[in-house]
């Protein structure tokens, strides 16, 4: 099928950031796009060629807008799957395709399909309610500390929290959720796996993550991660044998932790462009972005070697600030060596919101982790 410069449509539910960086790549390869979101003012607006306002959770406006484009593809999980379904059946290409998605959507069935397909994880417990947790510690069958989960509709940090006594379940919302063994890990790293819908796979190099304490957000992701090559390689194979499970086409994000004696578990996964590779769009000789594109068009994918080490720092809302964003001190950011700020598009901040990022390109990794810590030192999100 030609692609480049023709009629051919490519659909993109959700219209955040993630979307604008994949219409980086559309745009370079002249590839029509259209867009459902139910946010005007969404990132994705300014650079895709139709834009169409509708809630990604509901059946019609996915199922409508599907019916209009030849490929669908994902920039945020929580879509309609039931949509996604029937157009499969009416032959429209849907990667991720609407079996993974429903598995991944869901983190009770997430971790049952680790468990399944014998894929290393943390012990975990299922609760149709949290207010169930309560009679499980009194019947010893739990214990603190863990980690609560909130089943569906979490992300970046919202649906998580750690629980240390009684005190930390009190304002969790009563909904269906997940504990696990709260793993004392060394890293968190993660990989990020293409794979085209002919079967063609490749990896990027494994990143470290380095997480903010309160808001269990990524301060800083670092490639290569600074572990062993042992560890390495051990990492890598189980991301494989993650995509192979799944039979996953695009990119799949495996986040991993390395445990004190170098087990690696399986965090999570997300079947889409990944926080863990926007630094790819500097560092390496193919973006995520770039691959993502070419996996669900099945076309050949790029080399995913590093062309220098790199850091990406998470610009996110500062605390105490709400309304039209300013990015201060921006300027001092950008005559630092090898730096580039990415700003999302969103006018509005808050408090931990993501609003960007900031790619720290160094042939020497301390050297650009240093500089990363400047940047984040340096700018500010903050409102008028």
């Amino acid at each position: 099928m030609n692609y480049f410069s023709s009629n051919f449509k490519l659909g993109i539910l959700g219209g955040g950031q993630l979307g604008k960086m994949l219409l980086y790549d559309t745009r370079k390869f002249d590839i029509y796009t259209c867009i459902l979101e139910a946010n005007n003012d969404a990132p994705c607006k300014m650079a895709c060629n139709e834009f169409h306002l509708g809630d990604l959770m509901n059946y019609d406006a996915v199922y409508n807008f599907g019916k209009q484009v030849d490929v669908l593809t994902i920039e945020i999980e929580n879509v309609n799957v039931d949509a996604l379904e029937d157009l499969e059946k009416k032959g429209v290409k849907v990667y991720p395709a609407s079996k993974t998605l429903r598995t991944i959507q869901n983190k009770a069935t997430q971790k049952l399909f680790y468990i399944d397909h014998d894929l290393p994880t943390a012990s975990f417990s299922r609760f149709a309610f949290t207010s169930e947790i309560t009679e499980a510690l009194d019947h010893e069958s739990l214990s603190f500390p863990f980690v609560w989960k909130r089943a569906q509709f979490g992300y970046d940090g919202t649906g998580v929290k750690i629980v240390r006594s009684m005190t930390d379940l009190e304002n969790l919302p009563n909904v269906e959720c997940i504990t696990e063994t709260l793993v004392p890990f060394k890293n968190e790293l993660a990989v990020i796996v293409a794979r085209n819908a002919s079967g063609e796979t490749k990896t990027y190099p494994v990143v470290e993550m380095e997480f903010h304490p309160e808001a269990n957000q990524v301060e800083y992701v670092i490639c290569p991660a600074r572990i062993s090559d042992e560890v390495s390689k051990k990492a890598t194979d189980i991301a494989l044998k993650t995509s192979q499970a799944f039979n996953h086409v695009g990119l799949l994000a495996v986040e991993m932790f390395q445990t004190q004696d170098d087990q690696i578990l399986i965090n999570e996964v997300a079947p889409r462009p990944h926080n863990s590779g926007h630094h790819t769009i500097e560092s390496s000789y193919t973006s995520q972005f770039e691959q993502h594109i070419r996996a669900i068009l099945n076309l050949p994918l790029g080399r995913t070697e590093s062309k220098v080490g790199g850091v990406m720092v998470n610009l996110v809302g500062a605390e105490g600030y709400s309304g039209d964003v300013v990015y201060e001190h921006i300027e001092a950011i950008m005559k630092m060596d090898g730096v580039t700020p990415h700003i999302y598009g969103k006018k509005q901040t808050r408090p931990f919101r993501k609003m960007g990022h900031v790619t720290i390109v160094n042939k020497d990794l301390r050297e650009a982790r240093k500089i990363a810590e400047q940047v984040k030192n340096t700018i500010k999100v903050i409102s008028e």
